[in-house]
């Protein structure tokens, strides 16, 4: 071929001082020889991992939640489509959490990482604000910090789902929220709220609970407002996993969802339309949000402009069986 080892490691490297032709050709005879380049070596030239970090807040040794496996889904597969690796790890929120993101950054490990589940005051943005290491998270913040985010406008949802149940003559309802650290959570709650004084129904705080988003958690919390002297005609859950954990407690109980009792969820994972019955549900396009804030932190790590990056999703209502009192 008569070109030196320097021309054929800038072409291959796609420098822009190599001619078009050149590095047609170089890159011909290198794959006709089987040549594989040495990424590892090329990122620490780079001083870039080409790799984005994503540390999931999960508690205990399962791992099942169906709205993290979609929105894994959707980062890694534009990750992959941009040229990036994915890194995923899982960590109880706290101390050894902020230790992993401490370890992944000093360790130059990951280019940038991307949040979930965000804190009404969370450490883990604070902490990389003062770093200055590029991150976008999947929800607010309570302190309104600048950063780029993505989020659906939960109290817009939850909302929506209060006037459908009063819409269907529901009078009491109950709610199972989340952890009220979340940010999500606390949305949730508020639009469940606005949507009751919307209603002119009065806001009975007995039939607001706390579960843990967990199915084990909504049937668990589904059971105590069940056994109440005067129980909930209607149960919206904060995620659909509690409310098909509240579906399994009400069937218990000998109660027809969708006749005796309504329940809905929030979020629209796979398994919601397929639940005996049908979940009524919140869909908020999970796998594309985590297209979103994949392309979103490519673009700063690549040093381009974010068209926006602040951007809150209108989600919609999808009507099943388990609201209503014969199918739709």
């Amino acid at each position: 071929m008569g070109k030196s080892v320097t021309t054929v490691s800038r072409a291959l490297n796609d420098y822009d001082d190599v001619s078009a032709d050149t590095k047609a050709l170089i890159r011909h005879v290198a794959e006709e020889m089987g040549y594989t380049p040495n990424i590892l070596a090329q990122r620490l030239r780079k001083r870039r991992a080409d790799t984005i970090g994503l540390i999931l807040p999960t508690f205990g040794p399962r791992f099942s939640d169906p709205f993290f496996s979609e929105f894994i889904a959707g980062i890694g597969n534009q990750a992959a489509e941009l040229g990036f690796d994915l890194l995923v790890s899982t960590r109880p929120p706290g101390d050894k959490e902020m230790l992993a993101y401490q370890a992944n950054i000093r360790g130059q490990r990951v280019d940038g990482f991307i949040l979930v589940r965000t804190r009404r005051r969370d450490a883990r943005i604070a902490y990389m604000l003062e770093a200055g290491f590029p991150f976008v998270a999947f929800g607010r913040t309570e302190n309104h910090q600048a950063f780029p985010f993505v989020d659906e406008d939960g109290e817009y949802g939850m909302r929506m789902i209060v006037r459908h149940l009063t819409q269907e003559g529901h009078g009491r309802l109950a709610f199972i929220a989340a952890p009220d650290d979340l940010m999500f959570a606390h949305h949730r709650l508020q639009g469940f709220r606005a949507g009751l004084r919307e209603a002119g129904i009065p806001i009975e705080e007995a039939l607001v609970v706390q579960g843990d988003l967990s199915e084990k958690g909504g049937y668990e919390q589904a059971r105590r407002l069940l056994d109440r002297p005067s129980p909930p005609t209607a149960i919206a859950a904060c995620n659909d996993l509690m409310a098909l954990g509240a579906i399994s407690a009400a069937r218990e109980r000998g109660l027809v969802v969708g006749r005796d009792i309504a329940i809905t969820g929030f979020d629209d994972i796979p398994m919601a339309e397929h639940s005996s019955p049908p979940l009524t549900t919140v869909h908020q396009p999970i796998y594309q949000i985590g297209q979103m804030v994949c392309q979103m932190l490519v673009g700063l790590l690549q040093g381009g402009e974010i068209e926006q990056d602040h951007i809150i999703l209108k989600p919609s209502l999808v009507i099943r069986q388990s609201s209503i009192a014969e199918p739709r």
